[in-house]
C-alpha cells in the first residue's frame, strides 16, 4: 500500500515588520530543488510583545525551526534550551532549531557576512572595519570579525543605545580586537584609514527604500569596501552612494543566501544549491 504522509514541515521566520523579507522565496525554492515536499516556509508577523507567544505557538505545531529577524534577535535567547558558544558571545540568535521540543539557538548571520566578504576577495584579517548599527546583525558581524582577526572596529551607534554599544565592545575586547564606539548623534564622518564600512542598520529596507544611514557620503574613499546587509532592496542608495565614490560594493544578498544555506542545512540536514537559491531571489525581488 502506497505510504500517505500529508503532515507538513514547517520552518518560518518570526520578524516585525516581516512582510518584506524575501526568505520565503529562497527557501522554498531550495525545498523544491532537494526534493523536500512537504517543508513550508512561513513569514510570519510576531509583535515585539507577543516573542514568547510565538515561541510556544513554534513549539505547539511542532516547526522544525525557525528564523529571528528585526527586532527578535536579542529577546529570543530568553525562550532557549540551549544556544551555540557563538550565539554566547553575540549575545544575539537568527535561527533556531526544534529537537522535539529542546529549542536550539545559533547566529549564522555573522557566518553569512564573512562568505559574502570572502566570495567578493575580501579578507578582514589586520583590517581597520566601521560598523553602522550595534543590533543583532551588528554583533554578530563583528564578533565574526574579531574572531577572523579584524585588527581595529568601531561601532557607530545611537546614544540612546548606548549600552547595547557598550556591551559589544566589552565582547569585542575580550576578543583581543581594537574596539571604540562612536555616538551617533549627527552626520557620522567615516574616519579616514577605514578600510571596510558596513551598514548592519535596517535603514534602506524596504518600503523605506530611499533612507539613507545619516553619514558624510563624501568620507568613503575609493580605497574603502562598502557592504549593505539589507537584501530587499539588493542595491540601496548606501550602496549608490559607495559607488559614486569609486568604492568597491557588495549587497546583502549573498550574505542573506549564505546564511539561509546554513540554516538549511542545520534543520533538514541536507545542502541547498545556493544558485537555485539566488536564481529565485533574482526572479522575485530582482537584483
Amino acid at each position: 500500500m502506497k505510504e500517505q504522509n500529508y503532515l507538513d514541515c514547517l520552518v518560518g521566520v518570526f520578524g516585525h515588520p516581516a512582510a518584506e523579507n524575501p526568505g520565503v522565496v529562497i527557501q522554498e525554492a531550495a525545498f523544491a530543488d532537494m526534493g523536500l515536499k512537504l517543508w513550508r516556509f512561513l513569514t510570519i508577523d510576531v509583535a515585539p510583545d507577543a516573542l514568547e507567544d510565538a515561541i510556544k505557538g513554534l513549539k505547539a505545531f511542532k516547526m522544525k525551526g525557525i528564523n529571528c529577524t528585526i527586532p527578535h534577535k536579542l529577546r529570543a535567547l530568553e525562550y532557549l534550551d540551549e544556544i551555540s558558544e557563538s550565539a554566547k558571545l553575540i549575545g544575539a540568535v537568527n535561527m533556531i532549531v526544534n529537537n522535539d521540543g529542546k529549542l536550539y539557538g545559533e547566529n549564522t548571520d555573522g557566518k553569512g557576512f564573512m562568505m559574502s566578504l570572502k566570495n567578493s576577495g575580501i579578507d578582514p584579517k589586520g583590517k581597520k572595519v566601521v560598523v553602522l548599527g550595534a543590533g543583532g546583525a551588528s554583533r554578530a558581524i563583528c564578533v565574526e570579525l574579531a574572531l577572523a582577526g579584524t585588527k581595529h572596529i568601531t561601532v557607530v551607534n545611537r546614544p540612546e543605545d548606548k549600552e547595547l554599544a557598550e556591551s559589544l565592545m566589552k565582547v569585542l575586547k575580550d576578543l583581543d580586537t581594537e574596539a571604540v564606539y562612536a555616538e551617533w548623534s549627527g552626520k557620522y564622518n567615516v574616519p579616514e584609514g577605514t578600510d571596510i564600512l558596513v551598514n548592519a542598520t535596517s535603514i534602506g529596507l524596504y518600503p523605506n527604500v530611499n533612507e539613507l544611514p545619516n553619514i558624510n557620503y563624501d568620507t568613503i574613499t575609493k580605497n574603502m569596501f562598502v557592504q549593505d546587509v539589507i537584501p530587499n532592496p539588493a542595491v540601496t542608495p548606501f550602496l549608490c552612494e559607495a559607488e559614486k565614490r569609486g568604492a568597491k560594493w557588495q549587497t546583502g544578498v549573498g550574505m542573506l543566501i549564505n546564511q539561509a544555506g546554513i540554516n538549511i542545512e542545520m534543520w533538514t540536514g541536507k545542502k541547498p544549491n545556493k544558485e537555485v537559491m539566488f536564481a529565485a531571489y533574482k526572479k522575485a525581488v530582482g537584483c
